[in-house]
């Protein structure tokens, strides 16, 4: 939302006397940094049948106490010169048509593979590791973070946008009050033997936060229980913030517009690519029209991780919700229904193409590998057989399974790129045959013959089935941002008052 405010201050800007000045001072006070800080090996998703393409971009919140600012608002001044912690993440996700988006938090003790990642203020390069994922921060800076994510989800990352403390106060004083709620007298201090010390101090029921108060709402994990609870928390700040915005038109207030564009601008520290406020403006509109009922705010699940109760690992369900946001799957049900059979049963679309016609089954040569196991769980032992025998069962004579194993997150079906339409029309009828969907199937230089490798987001099973709209798992805590029910928050007995 603070994005396109900016993008609205920017057209009053550009329209009226002096603007340019003022663009430019608003230019001036972004910070950027680079989008990746290790390969991936992700590509960008490609345009769908309308050209179009879904949005992420990464969201984190810095612990930095590198400033007085900061200081001011939590921390002592040995912590000066400390490597920040990403203390909040968060990934936000916009469909391909612009009709839904959501928001994916994962909680800042999470225990996860961090890949080799390089400073590129500093150039020292920090060696793979396994560690908690709010450490990333300090081993490359955004870049690191965004190339963590990409490597547990599988999700390609197009951006990222870093907010301090005090840029969190900046920007929520701008906003105005939020309104949140708690269900008991709530005090966020360090108690003997417990943690504790957001200092945030409310009593029961409903409150109008902003500022400093905001921030420490925010940042307030123990007395909401656990850094899932805190989570929990964020995503109703925000969903209330995002009502409140919209329900007061405030993109039509050109006074309230600047002075959003102002603090969102000081604030925020982005990746280059969208280094000035007109590409923070492209970026912004591009929630503008999402209905505040098609968005949807939820937590990676997570289990506690046996070697340290304080940590937490992967849930089983986390591959479901990453692989919704691959498919460019809406996390709400609220949208229109789209048919999941075609009128023979099989996925829509699967092997409907102009081009030549397939060859019988029992001529084309399938390659079927195993590849689960990508995501920390351990992999399906003969996956790849029983998908081959459904294969053979259905006429595909030549298909076989290969031995080696080929871990990834996502069901992929390729074709020899020198096959031309012939081979594709050959994968697309493996893929009607298996429920794959069409836009799972692409022509490669590395494969001889149709090559499908099952991955993570089908671990059981001889016919894929993609996740449906709304298929969030409960475990994933979803919340929907039309819900104004007055939920409160929770408060962990030992900080009530």
């Amino acid at each position: 939302m603070r994005w396109i405010a900016i993008g609205l201050a920017v057209l009053v800007l550009v329209t009226s006397g002096g603007g340019y000045l003022y663009y430019q001072h608003l230019n001036g006070n972004l910070r950027t940094g680079e989008r990746s800080a290790s390969d991936s090996g992700l590509t960008a998703p490609g345009p769908n049948a309308q050209g179009d393409t879904p949005l992420n971009i990464l969201v984190l919140g810095s612990d930095s106490r590198n400033s007085d600012a900061n200081l001011e608002l939590g921390g002592s001044r040995d912590s000066v010169g400390q490597k920040p912690l990403a203390d909040v993440q968060m990934l936000l996700h916009i469909s391909a048509d612009r009709s839904d988006a959501s928001m994916i938090s994962i909680p800042r003790d999470t225990r996860v593979d961090i890949p080799e990642c390089s400073d590129a203020d500093t150039g020292k390069t920090y060696p793979e590791t396994n560690g908690l994922i709010n450490t990333t921060l300090g081993r490359g800076g955004p870049g690191c973070t965004l190339a963590t994510w990409e490597k547990l989800t599988g999700v390609y990352i197009h951006h990222w946008v870093t907010v301090d403390f005090a840029g969190v106060v900046a920007m929520a004083d701008a906003v105005g009050g939020v309104e949140v709620c708690v269900e008991h007298n709530v005090w966020d201090r360090p108690l003997p033997g417990a943690g504790g010390g957001s200092g945030l101090k409310l009593t029961a029921g409903t409150h109008e936060i902003k500022g400093e108060t905001a921030l420490q709402w925010l940042r307030t994990r123990h007395a909401f229980h656990s850094d899932i609870g805190r989570a929990k928390a964020q995503h109703m700040y925000l969903n209330s913030m995002l009502r409140k915005l919209k329900s007061q038109n405030v993109f039509t207030n050109t006074g309230r517009l600047l002075d959003l564009a102002e603090s969102a601008t000081k604030a925020l520290t982005v990746s280059n690519e969208i280094g000035s406020v007109k590409d923070l403006y492209n970026v912004g509109v591009q929630f503008q029209n999402v209905p505040t009922d098609r968005v949807t705010m939820a937590t990676m699940p997570t289990v506690q991780d046996p070697s340290n109760p304080n940590h937490l690992l992967p849930g089983e369900d986390a591959s479901h919700l990453w692989a919704m946001l691959r498919d460019d799957v809406p996390l709400d049900g609220n949208g229109e229904k789209a048919d999941t059979e075609g009128d023979d049963g099989k996925a829509p679309g699967a092997g409907a193409s102009q081009g030549p016609e397939a060859q019988t089954a029992s001529a084309i040569p399938v390659r079927v590998l195993n590849g689960t196991g990508s995501d920390g769980e351990p992999a399906v032992g003969g996956r790849a057989g029983s998908v081959t025998q459904q294969l053979q069962a259905a006429g595909f004579g030549q298909a076989i399974t290969v031995a080696t194993p080929q871990p990834q997150a996502d069901t992929t079906l390729t074709y020899p790129e020198s096959g031309g339409e012939q081979s594709r029309a050959d994968a697309l009828s493996v893929a009607k045959e298996l429920r794959i969907p069409e836009d799972a199937v692409k022509a490669s230089s590395q494969v001889q013959s149709v090559t499908l490798v099952v991955g993570d987001d089908w671990r059981e099973g001889t016919s894929y089935e993609a996740p449906g709209a709304g298929s969030v798992p409960d475990s994933a805590d979803p919340l929907n941002a039309s819900d104004d029910s007055g939920t409160c928050m929770p408060v962990y007995e030992p900080y009530r008052w």
